[in-house]
């Protein structure tokens, strides 16, 4: 995710989103494609609503555009009342809730997303796949990495499945249990990869 997000540079090969090749693309890249880390990507002593205006400016969006942006994504992820609070001050599942929000305020084609939903609550975690669901249901194609096998169940409509970072399987959901005659992801994963404890 670090190749495709441009974080990380690459000596071979190629890494192209859209048609536009990471390399020497990156800034068109960066309109059309978003990012949420594992790791929390904003300024702990600023506020949510600071954050998103540092970040939206960033992005090149106009004043009105930032200030429309804080309020939707803020009142829909449930942290518009602590908007003016800073942030190193929430909870776990509240930093996720803005990891979110930059990431998606400049209305990316295209949003990566590495373990969005660590640590968080079962509230949050629903919340925050709900949304997922809705920015999908409107054109953003998401690019997911989880642990959590039911959260892919629920969200992906194709499957990767990696193990000491190789692509094992790759295909619809529907099809890669029939395939292999499971009847859900976890067993599917366990059966491709044995049961042994991993370091």
């Amino acid at each position: 995710m670090n190749l495709m997000t441009g974080l990380l540079d690459y000596e071979s090969g190629s890494v192209k989103i859209l048609d536009k090749e990471i390399k020497n693309q990156r800034k068109a890249i960066n309109k059309i494609a978003g990012f949420v880390p594992q790791d929390f990507s904003f300024y702990h002593e600023l506020s949510p609503k600071e954050n998103m205006e540092f970040f939206g400016a960033w992005s090149g969006l106009s004043k009105q555009q930032i200030n429309d942006k804080i309020r939707e994504l803020l009142e829909i992820l449930g942290l518009w009342d602590v908007r003016n609070k800073p942030v190193q001050k929430f909870s776990g599942g509240m930093k996720r809730r803005v990891n979110l929000a930059i990431a998606v305020m400049h209305e990316p084609e295209l949003l990566f997303l590495d373990e969005p939903t660590v640590g968080v609550d079962v509230q949050t975690r629903h919340a925050m796949i709900s949304y997922l669901k809705e920015l999908n249901a409107k054109g953003t194609t998401l690019v997911y990495t989880s642990h959590q096998l039911s959260e892919a169940e629920d969200l992906c409509e194709t499957i990767a499945l990696i193990d000491e970072g190789k692509i094992i399987a790759n295909d619809s959901l529907p099809k890669l249990l029939k395939e292999h005659r499971q009847e859900g992801l976890e067993g599917l994963f366990l059966n491709l990869t044995g049961k042994e404890f991993r370091d």
